[in-house]
């Protein structure tokens, strides 16, 4: 199984410069940091202990920074190496003054280039972020002694499913010298995937930190938002725009001046959306749009990207889309932070344990169709609920999590010197 993998690792570096060539024109690679997923290193290693840390992207990344910034003061530890395999998530990175860490790209995943990586790096400890299962470079740290452990592991039933189809894949996961599962779930199938030395610890997400500048809104913004009773619609998928927006037709006779904002999971759908939303018989307006905002608007339609925060803001009520229809929901965690009231459909599968410890405290509330979303929603509007108290006992939840996890690392760290 291994000689088929490396093979076709093999092919893909041969037609590597094809694929870097359309990333590049797509703008999903640096045009000239692309290099160092061949190991051609753009930062110097520098002499000392160096720790390692692996995640895919921009989510894996942001969950381990507060561990990041209690590392860096960690007087035994002379640098640490991040790597990611997107672009995105090294620009996360540049948002913050480290001064033991550094950025590279994760190496093309073949036996050569593993070794290469490696032999320049000489890493005292390597982590894993997640689902980061790579077989030539965990086989490679192996070999070399380094101390491997998986951390905020998270394996799905379908990725379980997947890693049992493998017959070799037990002897990828005894790689792990130690294996922190960020659920009860993945707790589950890394024993029977065959790790070893696994601590339940709890999700690092829960302590991830806010980091992004929300986008200012402009004093026109303001002052309209400022005047109307609000709510939010977040993440939707086809057909919840339109649940959403017979909702407010409903409820706007009972509160004047209500406006309700849609976030919509994919902004290219915006246009069929506001044509629904024009069929309803209701008014709506573009995030992006240069006009005047009509003082009779129903709907505020959010199509650009990176504006959620700035609405959750303004926003304590939010429903959370890819619920109502069988997608698997979206995550309530960013929400939860501003103290929003969360709304959403029975089809929460894809963050089943996240809703779980939100409903404990009273942050999450379960709808099964519309006319339970339009009951919750007027409750809400008519109370004006605000949930600040119960975002504190989230983010008390998440430093307990990230000491637990710090705890555990540091002391592996120190028990494993190179």
């Amino acid at each position: 199984m291994l000689f088929i993998y490396r093979l076709l690792i093999n092919l893909i570096i041969v037609i590597s410069p094809i694929l870097i060539l359309i990333r590049i024109i797509k703008n999903k690679e640096d045009t000239k940091r692309f290099k160092e997923k061949f190991c051609f290193f753009s930062n110097k290693r520098v002499k000392g202990k160096l720790i390692w840390f692996h995640g895919s992207s921009v989510g894996e990344i942001l969950s381990i920074i507060p561990l990041i910034e209690k590392l860096e003061n960690e007087r035994s530890i002379n640098s640490i190496l991040i790597t990611s395999s997107t672009l995105s998530s090294s620009k996360v990175l540049t948002k913050f003054k480290f001064k033991k860490t550094i950025h590279q790209f994760f190496p093309i995943d073949s036996n050569y280039l593993t070794k290469k990586f490696l032999d320049y790096w000489k890493p005292s400890i390597a982590i894993f972020i997640e689902s980061e299962i790579w077989p030539n470079m965990l086989i490679n740290i192996k070999k070399k002694k380094i101390p491997l452990i998986l951390l905020n592991a998270r394996i799905t039933k379908k990725s379980y499913k997947r890693w049992k189809a493998i017959p070799s894949s037990s002897e990828l996961f005894k790689n792990f010298d130690l294996s922190l599962p960020q659920n009860s779930e993945t707790k589950k199938y890394l024993v029977s995937l065959g790790a070893k030395n696994i601590k339940l610890l709890g999700n690092l997400k829960f302590s991830e930190i806010e980091f992004r500048e929300r986008k200012k809104l402009t004093d026109k913004q303001k002052k309209f938002f400022k005047s109307r009773k609000l709510w939010c619609a977040s993440s939707t998928h086809n057909s919840e725009e339109k649940i959403c927006a017979l909702a407010h037709k409903k409820l706007k006779s009972k509160h004047k001046k209500l406006l309700t904002i849609i976030i919509p999971r994919h902004i290219q759908r915006v246009n069929d959306i506001a044509k629904e939303i024009e069929i309803l018989g209701l008014i709506s307006h573009k995030h992006s749009s240069k006009n005047n905002i009509d003082k009779n608007t129903d709907i505020y339609l959010v199509d650009t990207y990176g504006d959620t925060k700035t609405f959750f803001e303004i926003c304590k009520t939010v429903f959370l889309g890819g619920s109502i229809i069988p997608h698997g929901g979206q995550n309530p965690l960013e929400a939860a932070r501003y103290g929003c009231n969360i709304l959403h459909g029975p089809h929460t599968k894809n963050f089943t344990e996240v809703y779980e410890l939100l409903k404990k405290i009273n942050l999450t509330y379960k709808i099964k169709n519309s006319t339970q979303l339009i009951k919750l929603l007027n409750q809400f509007l008519y109370k004006n609920i605000n949930s600040d108290k119960k975002a504190n006992k989230l983010k008390k939840l998440g430093l307990r999590v990230l000491e637990k996890n710090y705890a555990e690392l540091n002391l592996y760290i120190k028990n494993n010197e190179i």
